[in-house]
This record gives C-alpha cells, structure tokens and sequence, in this order.
C-alpha cells in the first residue's frame, strides 16, 4: 500500500487511546487497500489548519445534509443511517484502525455509497468544516474514561465540544448513547454550556431509544452486563 493512501497511524495532537488492536485480517487489509483511498475524508497532511481551511461539502455530498459520526466502532450504527438515509451524507471519524476496516467491510457488503471516513481524531475533522454545516451529530458509547483524573480526556470537555458548536447548524441535533451514570451526569453539566439545549421533556426520552436506532454491539455488550444505557438529546441553539 502506497504510504499516502493508508489511515494515518501518526498523531496529530495529543491524543489519548487506541490507535490499533489485533492482526488485522487478510479481508481488512484489502478492504484499507482498495476501498479507504476513495472513502477517506480529505482533511490534508497534518489535520491541523491554521486557517481553518474547509473542505468541499459539496464535491462530496452534493447537496445532500450532512451528519456526523464521533466514534462509529464497528461501523453498525453509520452504515445503518446511511442505508435509511440515502439522501444524506455520513461522515465518520474514529483513530481505531480495526474499526476503521470493520466499516469499510459493511460499506462494500452494503453497497452504500454516502460515507467518508476520517481514521483519526475527530478534531481533525472540526479543523476543515465549514461553520454551521452539520445537521445532526452521534456520539454513540464512548470512551467513558472512567477514573476521575481522566474525565477531562472526555469527549464532552470544552476541547470538543467549542469545535463541534462551531459546526453544527442552528437547531442541529447531538444524540448521545452511553452507559455510564457518570458520563450522562457530565454531559448534562457541560453540553448546555456549550450552546445547546436539552431535549428531554420527561424520563422516557432518555430511557427510550431513538426511533431510528440500530443497537450496537457495545450496547449490547451492556445490556448483558446489566448496565442500563442512557439516550440523550440535545440541540444546538442558535
């Protein structure tokens, strides 16, 4: 594989977890070699940009919206929404590399044909968007970095959450899945102060999933460790 063609394994600022897992298999190899080059999110050579020079939306999507994906795992959840959605366009941004092939499996089995994937930090995807350009993001189970002197490597953490409001769209929709008491506690204290609104009007709305949800193997791997998962809304207010 061409050096320029592989996901970038290189940090690009500090960054904290898994960047690759196990062996990759023979069919993942060929999946990054054949399919990533034409999948890949075009964010440049560092991911870094000064300027905050944006990429062409519309050279990808056409004038499709444009939803975000912070994180997609295996790949189920993206794959899922793209092939419900076909008149919107997916971006999915993860650093774990055996993820990152899992997906491009899906996407050829699949057949669909609205997704591009950055393997990386998402920040690096925040860098090159234009303002405004999102209509609804995903944070499905995340990290939960579950030791208190490690919150602050959570997503909802102002280094996150001040470039996503920059890219959201007023009105826009943020979902967040988890599993994790603490973390629902924390994004409740610290999305809102980043521009958004809570959505829940009683206790089903965070106790229901999304109409539309496919559940993940990471949910299910909670469900039978007897930990409840937790569905919150917000909206990015104008």
């Amino acid at each position: 594989m061409a050096a320029q063609q592989h996901p970038s394994s290189t940090p690009k600022r500090q960054f904290y977890g898994r960047r690759k897992g196990k062996s990759l298999k023979p069919s993942h190899l060929q999946y990054l070699e054949e399919d990533f080059p034409n999948l890949s999110l075009p964010v440049g050579e560092t991911g870094l940009h000064e300027e905050h020079t944006s990429i062409d939306l519309k050279a990808l999507f056409g004038n499709r919206p444009v939803w975000l994906e912070i994180g997609f795992g295996a790949g189920e959840h993206i794959v899922h929404q793209a092939a419900e959605n076909p008149h919107v366009g997916l971006i999915g941004a993860d650093p774990y590399l055996n993820g990152v092939a899992a997906l491009l499996g899906k996407i050829r089995k699949t057949d669909v044909t609205n997704v591009r994937i950055h393997h990386g930090d998402v920040r690096d995807v925040f860098d090159v968007l234009p303002a405004a350009c999102l209509q609804k993001a995903f944070l499905l189970y995340p990290d939960p970095w579950p030791k208190a002197r490690h919150h602050r490597r959570r997503f909802v953490t102002s280094d996150y959450l001040v470039p996503l409001a920059r890219v959201l769209q007023p009105q826009a929709e943020l979902r967040v899945a988890t599993d994790i008491p603490d973390y629902v506690r924390q994004s409740l204290l610290q999305v809102p102060r980043h521009g958004f609104r809570w959505a829940a009007e009683g206790p089903d709305d965070w106790r229901t999933p999304w109409p539309d949800w496919l559940s993940t193997r990471y949910e299910q791997k909670a469900l039978r460790d007897h930990r409840r998962p937790y569905y919150l809304t917000f909206i990015r207010e104008s």
